[in-house]
């Protein structure tokens, strides 16, 4: 298996479902708790959708969210341990679907709204994704992505896109053999809207609390057709 490749992401997240659904179920993650959760959370209700497609939903935590809202949320995840546990604490319907299959048309519902909250990790998944997702979407409906902001995610690294090796840095022991991930520049994240029948309603950019440093960058994106008025 190619260490730097989608399938290898898929592999190391399944080998790290319980130790992070232990991290998600005890706040773990500093900057969900302080920022990332509620700014996607907020995203989403600003869309005012009805029905929603949690995509990479994990452990479910971002649909029982919405859910309280009374939004009907669906949740899919490539990783059946993490369906499992989603569906054993509730929230709405969850799937075992790849990204793939969704390109593929195996899941034929619609919805006012997609949200991926840090799950679009790879490179040929995701652009596949992105690709298929307006297809997807009622009319007026709306993409949301949240993911690292690129600028402070590069590190020390060139500024452009490719493959990156994964960490577990700052987490528990119990993690291993971290999955890698395609680092997109700002400019290709647009990009990749921007090729696939979508227009930018709004970006967003989270402040960390402590540090007052964007956490993440949140793009909000609508149908081409539907589109009156982009960024």
């Amino acid at each position: 298996m190619d260490p730097l490749s989608d399938e290898k992401i898929v592999d190391s997240w399944g080998k790290n479902a319980a130790p992070w659904i232990a991290a998600i179920r005890e706040e773990q993650v500093e900057s969900r708790k302080l920022c990332t959760n509620q700014a996607i959370v907020e995203a989403v209700l600003s869309c005012a959708p009805r029905t929603v497609l949690d995509l990479g939903c994990g452990e479910g935590w971002l649909s029982r969210a919405l859910t309280a809202h009374g939004l009907q949320v669906t949740g899919i995840d490539v990783v059946p341990a993490l369906v499992e546990e989603a569906q054993r604490t509730g929230g709405g319907p969850f799937l075992v679907l790849s990204y793939e299959d969704l390109a593929d048309g195996k899941w034929e519902d619609t919805v006012d709204a997609i949200v991926c909250n840090f799950s679009l990790l790879g490179k040929e998944s995701v652009e596949g994704l992105v690709q298929a997702a307006s297809k997807l979407l009622n009319p007026q409906g709306r993409f949301i992505v949240q993911t690292p902001h690129p600028v402070w995610a590069c590190g020390d690294l060139p500024y452009r896109d490719g493959w990156r090796k994964g960490s577990w840095a700052g987490f528990g022991g119990d993690f291993t053999d971290p999955a890698p991930w395609y680092f997109r520049t700002l400019a290709s994240w647009i990009h990749l809207f921007l090729t696939n029948d979508f227009h930018l309603r709004d970006l967003r950019e989270p402040i960390h609390p402590e540090h007052e440093k964007p956490a993440s960058v949140i793009f909000i994106a609508e149908r081409r057709e539907d589109a009156s008025q982009s960024l």
